[in-house]
């Protein structure tokens, strides 16, 4: 895609939220949340797919990234589930939709699974990589297979002081490392890395990405304000609305085999789908399959 959006935004109670809008006002909203650490970019080939369909595509930066702002110092800077899935619910307020196809990876499936569990009228149809993404924090105490253990250094880096100082001084290396490392058969060049780093740059991203991985496992508190919304999540609600679950058999931080069971999370029609090659970014590294799957749900009428 060469032709970019100019990024509007729109006020929740906390943020100014920046996004991008593609595709017909009077179309089915679809809503496209990128993860950690990546930013809008990572939707651009599928973007244009949907809005020729005949969808009105958003595409949110999320808190800490790109020109999303905080409208008070005093607002934790917290980057915790509830907090990402609250701030889809108030994006999908402010913009008057009320009724979307929501779809992400890391951080964004997160928040699309959290507001498709909690929110369900307001999901017509949930695309989440790698599937049933709400944190299990009670159970994030307990060591998993050091097979798995290695994989999730940086969140065990980014628990020190050591690791805060080493992203706030480093966050262009260390990302890059990221995305080679999730994703060691895409061969992604400077530029493409380039064009979402500049994401990275806000002032909020060191902080706001060090409380999202210590809270997780205990380790720090979360808004006060988000505390019932954590309740909830504690519980691991069902997903009830049509989901597709797309996952990467090339993911280097969350192998295929670590969703087949995922079935479990889910009592509404629920597909897998397992693309070949593919690492942690599916809508950069694939996507058409992406796109694929959102028109699925769409033509099949979701709920």
């Amino acid at each position: 895609m060469t032709d970019r959006p100019t990024p509007k935004t729109i006020r929740t109670d906390v943020l100014e939220v920046a996004y991008e809008e593609t595709g017909p006002s009077d179309g089915a909203p679809v809503v496209l949340l990128h993860g950690f650490p990546y930013d809008p970019r990572g939707y651009d080939d599928v973007v244009p797919l949907l809005a020729s369909d005949g969808h009105r595509v958003l595409v949110p930066f999320l808190r800490g990234y790109g020109p999303t702002r905080f409208l008070s110092p005093d607002t934790p800077r917290s980057g915790q589930q509830a907090a990402l899935g609250h701030d889809l619910l108030q994006l999908l307020d402010a913009l008057d939709v009320s009724e979307a196809i929501v779809g992400g990876y890391d951080w964004g499936g997160r928040a699309a699974c959290i507001v498709a569990a909690l929110w369900p009228e307001r999901v017509r149809g949930l695309i989440s990589c790698a599937g049933y993404n709400i944190q299990d924090i009670a159970a994030s105490v307990q060591p998993v297979d050091p097979e798995a253990e290695h994989r999730f250094w940086y969140q065990y880096y980014l628990h020190t002081e050591r690791g805060r100082a080493g992203l706030a001084a480093n966050r262009h290396a260390l990302c890059k490392l990221l995305w080679r490392l999730w994703s060691p058969n895409w061969q992604f060049d400077d530029a493409t890395y380039d064009a979402s780093a500049v994401s990275f740059d806000n002032p909020d991203f060191v902080d706001v990405v060090i409380q999202s991985y210590r809270h997780r496992f205990g380790y720090a508190d979360g808004d006060p304000a988000l505390e019932d919304i954590e309740k909830r999540l504690a519980e691991q609600p069902k997903i009830a609305v049509p989901t597709i679950n797309l996952h990467g058999d090339g993911d280097g931080v969350a192998p295929s085999a670590m969703s087949a069971a995922h079935d479990r999370f889910f009592s509404g029609p629920y597909e897998r789908r397992v693309i070949p090659i593919v690492g942690h970014n599916p809508p950069q590294e694939a996507p058409d399959a992406f796109a694929e799957a959102v028109l699925d749900l769409s033509r099949a009428g979701g709920r």
